[in-house]
């Protein structure tokens, strides 16, 4: 955004030298620069976007296998489905404020100290402006937080009953008790449109001031300007140079408005997703077994062959560590040690085999699978 300030200079500076030679190609140049810099800032902060949503899925999708059987005592399948669905999205567009606000707050220093050379009063007036509109604006930015977070609670206790009215459908049905149960969440649905509309009102009068209070302090610096022209204490040049300032400066100041109004969303997001992650699988006793050695061959011998199959996939888990084999997988591509991260973190010469030393279980259909740790 610092670069924005380089076509207001550079045009205060040709009017003030009467259109001198050299200011014309100094603006196509200052003009394809700052595209370029918009292009380049523009994907730099898709990729933050998308590397922010790719991490916190993985996270999720991680937490979800660690808490396994016990996920659906510990969080509730609406509060899963709107975590994956809203609040991913809204925490990785909040990362992306990081950049253009770093470059919001020096464009808003450069401004500054450029005006001060125009004129104190300006310079002044802008100093203290910018601060005064995020002051207007910090108790409806709360307000909204406090708003969405209560539309949050109230949308996932909403999913969670629509979750388990779809799969209860069938006993509903046959106990008559449809009717009832789509009657209360036809009441809670539209309890939650009424909080959507208060967060709907909130957002519109944020998004409003956002783009009119920048407006009107543009207004109030150019007529400011305008009289010191009038008088003769700022040149033309520099007037029209002060209105490029200011008019450029709405950007930053826009920008403050939106980023403040994402981040309280990210805020709420990221309470949702923290929440989740902080869950902890219940403790179970070990099950009454044999005790099996590493490097032996077990058989496991069941009625229903699909049985030991499902066995053999829950011990294999879903880490990356273990390989389940069947029969016809006896070929890998490469060794196994690269089929497997473990494999490939304990080994420091790859084998040349197509598999240095598995542990294999036998199942009931009277072949092996192949276990590499």
């Amino acid at each position: 955004m610092v670069g924005l300030t380089l076509p207001p200079y550079l045009l205060s500076r040709a009017i003030d030298d009467e259109l001198a030679p050299g200011w014309v190609p100094a603006l196509l140049g200052a003009g394809l620069v700052n595209a370029w810099l918009a292009m380049s800032r523009h994907r730099t902060m898709t990729k933050i976007r998308m590397d922010a949503n790719f991490r916190t899925v993985r996270a999720l999708v991680e937490q979800i296998n660690k808490l396994g059987a016990d996920l659906p005592k510990r969080a509730s399948a609406g509060d899963v489905v709107t975590i994956a669905i809203g609040d991913v999205i809204a925490i990785a567009a909040s990362l992306t404020v990081t950049g253009p606000g770093v470059g919001a707050v020096i464009s808003y220093g450069v401004v500054a100290a450029l005006l001060l050379r125009v004129s104190v009063v300006l310079a002044v007036v802008v100093l203290l402006g910018v601060p005064l509109l995020a002051i207007l604006l910090g108790p409806l930015l709360g307000r909204l937080m406090k708003v969405q977070n209560g539309y949050r609670e109230a949308q996932g206790t909403l999913t969670t009953r629509l979750v388990d009215l779809i799969e209860g459908l069938r006993v509903l049905n046959a106990f008559g008790g449809k009717g009832a149960y789509a009657a209360r969440y036809r009441a809670d649905s539209a309890s939650l449109r009424e909080q959507g509309y208060r967060v709907a009102s909130l957002t519109s009068w944020v998004g409003a001031l956002g783009a009119g209070l920048p407006a009107l302090f543009l207004a109030a610096v150019t007529w400011l300007g305008a009289r010191l022209a009038a008088e003769g204490a700022i040149t033309v040049g520099e007037l029209v140079g002060v209105y490029g300032y200011i008019a450029m400066l709405v950007v930053p100041v826009s920008f403050f408005i939106e980023g403040s109004f994402q981040i309280s969303h990210g805020l709420v997001a990221a309470r949702q997703v923290t929440r989740f992650l902080a869950l902890r699988a219940g403790e179970r006793p070990r099950p009454a077994g044999p005790d099996i050695a590493p490097g032996t061959l077990v058989g496991l011998v069941s009625a229903r062959p699909e049985e030991s199959v499902a066995l053999l996939e829950g011990l294999g888990g879903f880490d990356g560590t273990s390989l389940i084999a069947d029969h016809d997988a006896a070929l890998f591509a490469g060794t196994c040690a690269r089929s497997s991260r473990a494999g490939a973190r304990r080994t420091t010469k790859p084998s040349t085999g197509p598999c240095a030393s598995p542990r294999r279980r036998t199942s009931s259909r009277g072949y092996a699978t192949g276990s590499t740790r």
